[in-house]
C-alpha cells in the first residue's frame, strides 16, 4: 500500500471535495500503519480537528453493536442460528416464534419501523412494542435495513443475555481492555472532544432511495424516522444525546479507536494474547446470510450475522468494493460519509470518519478513494 499517495488523497478530500474535519486510521497486521487528522471541528473554522477529536459516526455503530451481540452469544455457548424467542421470549408474538437471531443481525427479521408511535428515548416501550408487532415481510424471504430499530432489538438481546444495556457491555467487554477511545453513551467528561456534524449542503440524487425516502408513507421513510424523534442532524448534536446510548446510530468516538476494533478482528479476534472471538464466532461476521434487492434502501446490499459486507453478483464478483477487493471483509457505514471495515483476509482494518455529511447511507468519494488506494 502506497501510504504516501493515501496521505495525498486525505489532503485532497479538504482541498477539492469539500470535506471540514476527518480523520482516517489504517492498520496492517495489528499495527497502525496510518493515522491522519485535519481540518476544523466548527463550521467557522475556529477549533482545529485533532487525532484526539471524536464525532458522531451515525449507524457506523451498528458494527460494535452486533459484536456486543456475537461476544454474548458466544460467551453462553449459543449460536446466531437459535431463534430470538429462546432469550426474549415476549419476541415470539404475531409469529415471530422462528425469527433467529441470524435473521435479526442481518436485517431479514422485517422490523423497520414501529406501528406504534413511541419515543425514541424510552428502551423498554420501543422494545415491547418491537416484540408485539407484526413483521413487514415473511421473516427470511429478503431483507430490508433496519436503520434505528436495529438498535433497540440488539440491545434487548444482550441485556437478556448479559444483564446490562448494550453500551455498558460495549465498555467492560471491548472499549476498557482494548482501550478503545468509542462509546456507546458518551459520559460528560468527553464532551468537550465531540465536533457536531454538520448537515449535507449538496443535493440529494434522484435515485430509487432518495425517492422512496421523500415518500412519508412508504417503508423507507417510516424506517428511517421510527421510533420517534431525533430525526434532525441538530437534535444529534445535543449533550443530551451523546450522553444515551442509541447502538443503532449513536455511536461517538475517534477513527483510531474504530480503527483498533477492526484491527482486532482482522488478527483473528485476538489482540495482546487476549482471544476475543474464536474462529467460529469470526465465521458469523465473514459469511453473508442474505444478499440482494434491499426493501428499504432499494439498492444491492448484503449482510452477514451483524455486519454489512459487499453484495456478489451470480459469477461471484462484488457489485462493488466499499469494504475493498476481498471477499471476506466486513464492515457498516455511517450516514453521511463514515465507514469501518475489517479484511481478515489481508489483515486490514480501516476507519474514516468526518463532520461533513454528504448525501447518502453508503460511503462517498472521500472514503471511497482511499480505500482504492490502500488495496491499489
Amino acid at each position: 500500500m502506497n501510504l504516501e499517495r493515501i496521505d495525498e488523497l486525505f489532503s485532497e478530500n479538504f482541498l477539492r471535495l469539500g470535506e471540514l474535519g476527518a480523520s482516517l486510521s489504517v492498520w496492517r497486521h495489528g499495527e497502525e500503519v496510518l493515522l491522519l487528522a485535519d481540518g476544523f471541528c466548527d463550521r467557522q473554522k475556529t477549533k482545529p480537528w485533532m487525532e484526539s477529536t471524536m464525532v458522531l459516526v451515525w449507524s457506523a455503530v451498528k458494527g460494535p453493536a452486533a459484536a456486543c451481540v456475537l461476544h454474548s452469544l458466544q460467551e453462553h455457548s449459543l449460536s446466531p442460528a437459535m431463534p430470538v424467542a429462546d432469550v426474549w421470549p415476549e419476541f415470539a408474538q404475531a409469529g415471530k416464534g422462528r425469527i433467529t437471531i441470524g435473521q435479526l443481525l442481518s436485517h431479514q427479521a422485517g422490523l423497520v419501523a414501529l406501528s406504534a408511535d413511541m419515543p425514541v428515548f424510552d428502551h423498554d416501550a420501543v422494545a415491547d412494542a418491537l416484540a408485539r408487532q407484526e413483521p413487514f415481510w415473511t421473516p427470511g424471504e429478503g431483507h430490508g435495513y433496519h436503520p434505528r430499530t436495529y438498535g433497540f432489538l440488539v440491545d434487548e438481546i444482550v441485556r437478556r443475555l448479559s444483564g446490562m444495556p448494550l453500551g455498558e457491555y460495549w465498555r467492560k467487554v471491548f472499549a476498557k481492555p482494548l482501550h478503545l477511545d468509542f462509546w456507546i453513551g458518551l459520559p460528560e467528561s468527553e464532551f468537550h472532544r465531540v465536533a457536531p456534524v454538520q448537515a449535507t449542503r449538496n443535493t440529494h440524487p434522484e435515485d430509487s432511495f432518495w425517492q422512496a425516502f421523500s415518500n412519508p408513507r412508504s417503508l423507507t421513510a417510516r424506517a428511517f424516522t421510527s421510533p420517534r424523534g431525533l430525526q434532525s442532524v441538530g437534535s444529534m448534536n445535543s449533550p443530551e444525546t451523546w450522553s444515551r446510548s442509541f447502538p443503532g446510530f449513536g455511536g461517538i468516538g475517534t477513527a483510531h479507536g474504530l480503527g483498533k476494533f477492526y484491527a482486532m478482528l482482522a488478527n483473528d479476534g485476538t489482540w495482546d494474547d487476549h482471544r476475543f472471538f474464536s474462529s467460529a464466532a469470526l465465521d458469523w461476521m465473514t459469511t453473508a446470510l442474505t444478499d440482494g434487492h434491499d426493501r428499504v434502501l432499494q439498492l444491492e446490499t448484503a449482510f452477514s450475522a451483524g455486519f454489512m459486507k459487499d453484495p456478489v453478483k451470480p459469477d461471484g464478483k462484488k457489485v462493488r468494493t466499499t469494504f475493498g477487493p476481498s471477499p471476506l471483509a466486513f464492515g457498516q457505514p455511517g450516514a453521511g460519509g463514515s465507514v469501518a471495515f475489517a479484511d481478515p483476509e489481508n489483515g486490514i482494518a480501516f476507519s474514516y470518519m468526518m463532520n461533513q455529511m454528504e448525501p447518502g447511507v453508503l460511503p462517498n468519494a472521500k472514503a471511497l478513494r482511499l480505500i482504492g488506494e490502500l488495496y491499489r
